[in-house]
């Protein structure tokens, strides 16, 4: 924020007072550890023990489309442990439907007069075995086999925030960045796709957090691809923390239609 008050001694005190409020800021950072940091996180998300006791969560909300008129389109994700994900989407009256149970992939695709089941891309194979479960990658990281480094402090959105590399067993490395001061999630690097013919990276953005059943959860998630002038923003409606969701919801239908 700029504070104008009209005289020119006085700007250059406010400037100087934020320049030493940023360094005391940076100099507090380097005095926390990648694991002290990581653990401050699972605290201001709720906590360890809470965190584990969480099986299933489901989201609710809309999804914007982008193109002309911006869509806002119903979806529903709905996630499982270990790292099993349903999304719909609800377009034109019909819906689409993206599944992956931890280890294959199917799609339902009625939008685009693709009404047979089909198996994931190898890329979006790829994608989904590097997203992580539904607790995130700090919680009880050294259980996953996520090797967490420290690289710094950056400026997200206006605020100090420390980048994590994670390092996964198979070394597939991401960059995480938490924020300085409520230590909550405020950026992660999305799987780059394939776009054009090339791999474009992505990132996503953590927005606006509430806390549901003592846990702290983004209800917009803001998507954006190098090189690609619009996001893709996901505003979440409703969570529900460990609703019961059966095995089968995760598996292909042998039928034409993926529906309950």
């Amino acid at each position: 924020m700029i504070w104008r008050k009209g005289f020119l001694c006085c700007a250059f005190l406010s400037l100087v007072s934020c320049l030493a409020v940023r360094v005391d800021s940076q100099a507090a950072a380097g005095k926390l550890s990648a694991t002290e940091i990581a653990d401050r996180n699972v605290s201001a998300r709720g906590g360890l023990q809470a965190w584990r006791a969480v099986h299933t969560m489901s989201y609710s909300g809309k999804l914007e489309a982008g193109g002309r008129g911006n869509l806002q389109l119903p979806f529903l994700m709905e996630m499982k442990r270990p790292r099993k994900t349903r999304v719909e989407i609800e377009f034109a009256n019909e819906k689409a439907v993206q599944v992956y149970d931890g280890v294959n992939g199917w799609k339902l695709r009625p939008f685009l007069n693709r009404r047979d089941v089909e198996p994931f891309t190898p890329d979006e194979l790829k994608a989904a075995s590097l997203e992580y479960d539904l607790d995130g990658p700090l919680v009880d990281h050294a259980t996953k086999g996520i090797q967490v480094d420290l690289e710094g402090v950056e400026t997200v959105e206006g605020h100090d925030a420390y980048k994590l590399k994670l390092t996964a067993k198979d070394g597939q490395v991401r960059h995480l960045w938490v924020d300085t001061q409520t230590f909550l999630d405020v950026k992660i690097e999305g799987t780059p796709r394939r776009m054009d013919g090339k791999m474009r990276p992505v990132e996503i953005y953590y927005r606006d957090y509430k806390a549901v059943n003592g846990l702290m959860v983004p209800y917009v998630l803001d998507t954006t691809v190098q090189g690609v002038r619009q996001s893709h923003k996901m505003t979440i409606e409703s969570v529900v923390v460990n609703p019961k969701l059966d095995d089968s919801l995760f598996t292909a239908p042998k039928s034409k239609s993926a529906s309950r």
